[in-house]
């Protein structure tokens, strides 16, 4: 079986510490060549990881017609226009998120894709819990749903770029995070995007959004702080919750129904639980907890899943374009909400429903 030839676009922190060491691992990928800006970078992922080729041109990427699929890791106000680029010269495309912070780059991104036959994967990727969870509330594990809530918050980007200093060695301070200009959005597409992903990925498209946004602490113009509070077709009521200032970071879920609930992760160390009650009439009767096995659910690490979709022809059936286009249209519309301090109706929907 011949190795899918990878090239990647915007090979800085992103790329460094999550896509190159598994793409090296991974007996389906050969990185053939990189770009980024800072040629100290570029070097120094090619020694760590034997990548023959490194360019400061990303457009010498998209026009290599050695290269199969490309990795976008730019900072996301670039992720579309390249992506569309690769897009449109036959590459299969892995998106690093959030898509977007534009709903006309978002549509002209799923009118690209549409028009390929090529697979386009937009992260997040999704862990066995979120299929297993999606199979079990449709074979009606937990009634209907009337609610949920999923949470993701950490300290905020200068940790995460600490990190980043430390793995190239620098020491200069080129936190772009914070600058509205270079970013264009905060910590909803940063961290939020991660919440209202899984909540979309298990229960489909929402129907309307209530926002609120504000800079709490951190020294920036944009978001640090925000709670959407979305409603779907059917009337459930849902929360999304994101933060820049949580070091204590949060990452954690539950899906409420009519007949039991879901909670992510689950308690004794389980990855999912199912909570279903003993009795209908008794307030206080125990609640049966049960650990929940995942494990035929399981479609595979990040860039096996994104090979596995390549080597089928296929789209992944949660993270792909139109999913991420109503993540962004979630996303944005949350912001409008709390600028206007109004629910804003929802137009676009996932095809995976």
């Amino acid at each position: 079986m011949s190795k899918i030839k990878v090239g990647v676009i915007g090979a800085g922190g992103i790329v460094r510490r999550l896509h190159l060491p598994d793409l090296d691992q991974n007996d389906n990928f050969e990185v053939v060549l990189i770009s980024g800006r800072k040629e100290s970078r570029l070097k120094q992922q090619c020694e760590a990881f034997g990548i023959p080729n490194w360019t400061q041109n990303y457009e010498a990427v998209i026009s290599d017609d050695s290269v199969d699929a490309i990795v976008v890791g730019t900072p996301h106000p670039h992720h579309v226009s390249w992506g569309i680029k690769a897009i449109e010269t036959g590459k299969h495309v892995l998106m690093q998120k959030p898509l977007c912070g534009d709903m006309n780059e978002a549509n002209d991104f799923v009118e690209a894709v549409e028009k390929s036959n090529h697979t386009v994967m937009c992260l997040p990727h999704f862990s066995s819990q979120v299929y297993k969870i999606r199979q079990m509330i449709t074979e009606g594990a937990i009634g209907r749903v009337s609610g949920a809530r999923y949470r993701t918050s950490h300290g905020g980007p200068e940790i995460y770029y600490a990190e980043i200093r430390d793995l190239f060695g620098e020491t200069d301070d080129d936190l772009w995070f914070f600058d509205a200009k270079r970013a264009s959005v905060g910590a909803l597409f940063d961290m939020g995007v991660y919440a209202i992903s899984h909540l979309v990925a298990i229960l489909g498209s929402f129907a309307k959004v209530t926002g609120f946004v504000t800079t709490f602490d951190k020294p920036t113009d944009l978001e640090d702080v925000a709670t959407l509070v979305l409603q779907t077709e059917s009337g459930a009521i849902i929360t999304a919750e994101t933060s820049w200032c949580d070091p204590a970071r949060t990452g954690e879920g539950s899906i409420h129904g009519t007949a039991g609930k879901f909670t992510i992760p689950g308690r004794d160390g389980a990855a999912v639980s199912l909570h279903t009650p003993t009795s209908y009439t008794r307030e206080h009767a125990p609640v049966d907890v049960q650990p929940v096995n995942c494990e035929d659910a399981n479609p595979g690490n990040m860039h096996q899943h994104f090979a596995d979709h390549i080597r089928a022809g296929t789209q992944p059936p949660l993270s792909n374009a139109q999913a991420a286009r109503h993540v962004t249209e979630i996303m944005l519309a949350g912001m409008e909400s709390s600028r206007l301090g109004q629910a804003i109706n929802l137009k676009t929907r996932v095809d995976n429903e």
